[in-house]
């Protein structure tokens, strides 16, 4: 069988969940012998992160030739320097008199999105059609949207959805139009089935789904003895860890900061390490900076081997605002490590038992005390530790792979 796996966007050099997902299928469809290409569209050099079979194709479709129109970017200069002030008002005006123009000849903001769109999934259809897979699988509706807008195939589309499907689709994280929206609803006609993480997001998928929604959770891999923590080892240094892109508006490793800060002059021998990269570092050091705890608050950057970083840890902290289904949080469970999350987050709070495996806490205050009850009782963080790693049981990669299996053979044409 012929398999494209397509990701539009941030799979070239991308390290966040969705990448490591995507090259797990390739590499488990093509370890069973099956020809697998992963396709995507950008403007980028570089190369798949996580791939590991040698028979997995990855194609970048990007080409000059695919027509996309942009509007400038307005600026304004905030100097004192009395020429380049009149330089930046003459370039503010230039840029928007371009953008008046480029709107009114696309049709407003709408208008240009279905055009940028439009010639994007021209492109996609060309490539598709010249591929000729048996299988489409998707990462994310927005893909199914890319390749889907104003074009058919006889070929099965599957999209593995890598979140609350509402955040697909709706303005629950991040600003959409209207139109958008409608765009991205509709695409859901054009599935013939659909993965889901858990159980419970079943009642987020929209009516213009009419396809087979099946739950397969992402896969955690199993931790060999060797490599688990060991939580009644006594040290002379203790650690908290988050893995997480450096992003506060989601991961909020700044509420992980307040929380240790209030705490870290009662436990002198622990330390709160980040573990992840992303465009709020700096904002995030300069809160540490601020607390004085540069010797006790250390960014560490990406690292391709966390379970060795979870391996020498002793909490995992997890205060994300949102989630599907956190690859990080799992990986620390399977490490058996003990993790605190908030309850009000999707995802984390179907993985976490609270006071079995783990910590749901509803705001700072409590997160703070759980924290300081995991810190003083290493008996709990030894037994939630191990409950924590017989939880990751149930997501074991042999399991996910068989129900990936099953659902492609129900929705291969017979």
């Amino acid at each position: 069988m012929k398999i494209l796996l397509i990701q539009h966007q941030g799979f070239i050099n991308g390290q966040g969940g969705t990448e490591k997902i995507c090259a797990f299928l390739a590499d488990h469809f093509a370890g069973m012998e099956h020809a697998v290409e992963i396709a995507t569209c950008e403007d980028v050099t570089g190369a798949a992160v996580y791939v590991r079979h040698p028979n997995v194709k990855v194609t970048n479709i990007y080409s000059p030739e695919i027509i996309q129109k942009h509007p400038r970017q307005l600026w304004n200069y905030s100097g004192k320097h009395p020429l380049r002030w009149i330089t930046g008002k003459i370039r503010k005006k230039r840029d928007k008199l371009f953008n008046y123009f480029l709107y009114k000849k696309t049709n407003g903001k709408d208008g240009l999105y279905l055009f940028n769109l439009r010639h994007r999934a021209r492109a996609w259809k060309q490539f598709i059609d010249r591929t000729a897979p048996d299988l489409i699988i998707t990462m994310s509706l927005s893909s199914v949207l890319e390749i889907t807008y104003e074009n058919s195939y006889t070929v099965p589309i599957i999209n593995s959805t890598n979140g609350r499907p509402d955040y697909d689709y709706s303005n629950q994280l991040w600003y959409r139009s209207a139109l958008e929206i409608r765009c991205l609803k509709a695409a859901y006609g054009h599935l013939a089935a659909m993965q889901i993480l858990f159980d419970s997001y079943k009642s987020f998928v929209p009516d213009t789904f009419t396809g087979k929604c099946v739950t397969i959770p992402n896969p955690v891999p199993r931790v060999t003895a060797a490599n688990r923590a060991n939580l009644l080892m006594k040290k002379e240094r203790y650690k908290i860890v988050s893995i997480a892109s450096l992003i506060m508006s989601c991961k909020q490793q700044d509420l992980s900061i307040a929380v240790f800060s209030g705490i870290a002059h009662k436990y002198p021998q622990w330390d709160l390490y980040f573990w992840g990269t992303g465009p709020d570092e700096k904002a995030l050091r300069d809160l540490v900076n601020q607390q004085g705890l540069q010797d006790r608050i250390f960014f560490e950057g990406f690292t391709d081997n966390p379970m060795e970083k979870l391996k020498q840890a002793d909490i995992f902290i997890f205060p994300s605002k949102f989630e599907g289904f956190p690859l990080a949080l799992t990986e620390a469970m399977a490490a058996g490590l003990p993790s605190i999350g908030l309850r009000s987050c999707s995802g984390v709070n179907e993985l976490i038992r609270h006071g079995e495996n783990g910590f749901l806490a509803s705001d700072s205050a409590t997160l703070q005390q759980h924290l300081e009850v995991l810190i003083s009782q290493p008996e709990t963080r030894q037994q939630m530790g191990t409950h924590a790693r017989l939880f990751m049981e149930r997501y074991a990669p042999e399991y996910i792979t068989e129900k990936w299996a099953t659902l492609i053979r129900d929705i291969q044409p017979h």
